[in-house]
């Protein structure tokens, strides 16, 4: 079988990374349309015009990565191959009710709405990362359930793998590294670390930064937090030796947004691939995979 891939984002990002790895495993041929590009405009742009010069070539279907809502509507008009389309997840959730950037009666909300809707509709199949996320699809946009399959975001094994390495001091090392979304509730990790400050044996390592960053520093200064330390950012290929060296791993996503009941985490993923002992939240859509106490 040979598949046209292309999607919005780029193939290093880990969704489409861990699903062209996966096609290319199972010995299909891949007939690549992605760019790297850090712009989406212009990774859009570059991405059509390799599939429209290529569209020509002889491939079985289309398959339409993350970010690819804006793409499958064009490509479907582009090309008479099945499409399948890896949603991932909902631009008007996390625009509207996620990042709150939109209201969802307004003209960016309703636009966000019928695409999702559309590109779905458009499709082959759907895919989704949990059965909670399809619920939401079917729900929300009003959309047949025989139309999508769950994939598990899963995690590259030539990378996240067990690794015996010890810490640099003797403390318990609590591990957490994320971009600062009002999604991951970082908040919920600062004030749990404050509970447990009388335990001096343990400490917390926090990597990352984003949109939240200063608000959660500010939050950890005036409570005056002492056993949290702070990485703004380590190299990719860096991260598998953090996880390493960490008694547990904070899974999470620990906000009260109901995206957050809705998917698994891809760093819980990575840190099951390195056996790590992990903490997640409590919903639905982990209760897909973990069980409390026994594999979380």
């Amino acid at each position: 079988m040979k598949i046209c891939f292309i999607s919005g984002r780029e193939p290093a990002y880990v969704r489409n990374a861990v699903i062209l790895k996966g096609l290319k495993g199972k010995g299909i041929e891949i007939l690549n349309c992605t760019d790297s590009s850090v712009s989406y405009p212009i990774r859009y742009l570059k991405v059509l015009s390799k599939f429209i010069l290529r569209r020509k070539n002889d491939f079985d279907l289309a398959f339409i990565g993350f970010f690819g809502q804006p793409l499958v509507p064009i490509i479907k008009k582009l090309t008479n191959k099945p499409i399948i389309f890896d949603a991932f997840l909902s631009a008007y959730d996390t625009m509207c009710f996620d990042r709150k950037r939109f209201k969802p009666s307004s003209p960016a909300g309703r636009f966000l709405y019928w695409l999702d809707k559309h590109s779905c509709e458009l499709s082959y199949r759907t895919l989704l990362d949990t059965n909670a996320h399809i619920d939401y699809f079917t729900n929300t946009f009003s959309l047949q359930g025989d139309k999508f399959r769950r994939i598990l975001i899963g995690a590259d094994d030539s990378i996240f793998y067990p690794r015996d390495m010890k810490g640099e001091n003797h403390k318990f090392r609590v591990f957490y590294y994320g971009t600062y979304l009002p999604l991951h509730g970082i908040e919920y990790i600062i004030q749990a670390a404050k509970k447990l400050e009388q335990h001096r044996e343990i400490e917390f390592k926090i990597v990352g930064k984003g949109p939240q960053l200063k608000e959660i520093r500010k939050l950890a200064q005036r409570i005056e937090i002492k056993n949290i330390i702070f990485i703004d950012w380590i190299p990719y290929e860096n991260l598998p030796l953090e996880v390493a060296k960490a008694d547990i791993c904070l899974g999470g996503h620990f906000s009260d947004i109901e995206k957050a009941k809705r998917v698994i985490p891809g760093k819980a993923y990575q840190f099951i691939a390195m056996k790590k002992p992990i903490i997640v939240v409590d919903c639905p859509a982990n209760r897909e995979l973990f069980a409390n106490k026994e594999n979380a």
